[in-house]
């Protein structure tokens, strides 16, 4: 399996220190979770069903004519290489590396192509893949330019996959009210902008055909009865939608300012997460590790992403550590 961020256990048993005692910074989630409505037990005893109230829900969240919610968007990215035969895929790069990974494993030759390559690539492509905004660069894409970018994918029968996990605080760039158009397909992340990833769900926003083909090598009841309950709450809590858009929006912009104040300006991020290409990305990465503090590392382009800590503990603590980290290396 490829390397993630989350894997906190694995750095307690490495580093000896309790997991309770770590702050983790490792993922993109916003630390805080929407509140969870209490589940009746008929939701554990049954089967769930789909007539529940969540697909609307999440039409009119994402503002999408129809869904197919599934088990994290992490299902989808593995299922919709079975969707086609075997041909060329492109991937914009770098980004969430299970997009290239899961194409190659079902038989597709795959190219990871940079931002300005893609208009030179795109001729020869089936798919192209795009996250937008991109993880873990922060790279926002506009509307226009990735619908340029479907219409010549689509006139030849092809596809643009755009995962937009990251894009709840930006839904203006969304491309959801046009995923009803063939060859589109739209990916969103239901546990990182609420904060609730444990909960496994996603959705998957496509033309109707599209989503009849992908339903069936989901399967039935893929996700469960307590987390459709769970999800639904979320998507109707448009107060709690405001409020948690201005918090991450503004812890964003606090951490980049406190990275530059310790001389690692940013070079990219959104409202989850900052991201820092550095020399001494893997040095750094194991001092704050020591200290307790996880990061998510990318070695092979010396780079770090930090995600947003929840309180003002956090907060003096990452700071410390930096200070720390200034004295060690002076």
């Amino acid at each position: 399996m490829l390397e993630h961020g989350g894997r906190l256990r694995k750095a307690a048993l490495a580093y000896d220190i309790a997991e309770a005692d770590w702050l983790d910074l490792s993922s993109g989630l916003a630390p805080w979770p929407f509140p969870v409505p209490d589940i009746p037990l008929r939701a554990w005893a049954r089967l769930p069903e789909a007539d529940d109230g969540l697909e609307q829900a999440a039409c009119d969240y994402y503002g999408a004519v129809q869904v197919l919610p599934v088990a994290g968007s992490q299902m989808a990215i593995q299922l919709l290489p079975r969707l086609r035969r075997a041909g060329k895929v492109g991937v914009l790069s770098p980004c969430y590396a299970e997009h290239a990974e899961a194409w190659r494993r079902s038989g597709y030759i795959v190219r990871e192509v940079l931002e300005q390559e893609v208009d030179f690539f795109l001729d020869n492509l089936d798919v192209l893949v795009v996250v937008n905004p991109n993880n873990p660069t922060g790279l926002s894409l506009t509307p226009s330019r990735l619908l340029d970018w479907h219409a010549k994918l689509a006139r030849r029968g092809g596809w643009l996959v755009v995962d937009e996990a990251f894009m709840d605080n930006t839904p203006q760039l969304s491309l959801a009210p046009f995923a009803g158009q063939v060859g589109l397909i739209v990916l969103r992340s239901f546990g990182k902008f609420f904060g609730l990833a444990g909960v496994r769900l996603g959705f998957v926003l496509a033309e109707r055909k599209m989503l009849k083909l992908l339903a069936e090598q989901v399967g039935p009841w893929v996700v469960s009865g307590p987390t459709r309950i769970v999800g639904q709450a979320c998507l109707l809590d448009t107060e709690g939608h405001a409020r948690q858009r201005q918090r991450t929006e503004a812890a964003s912009e606090r951490l980049a300012r406190l990275l530059a104040q310790h001389g690692f300006e940013p070079h990219g991020g959104c409202a989850l997460f900052q991201w820092l290409i550095t020399e001494c990305a893997e040095a750094l990465h194991e001092f704050m590790a020591r200290r307790g503090i996880l990061l998510r590392l990318f070695a092979h382009n010396s780079s770090l992403r930090f995600g947003l800590p929840a309180d003002e503990a956090d907060w003096t603590r990452l700071a410390q550590a930096f200070e720390a980290y200034a004295k060690e290396t002076q």
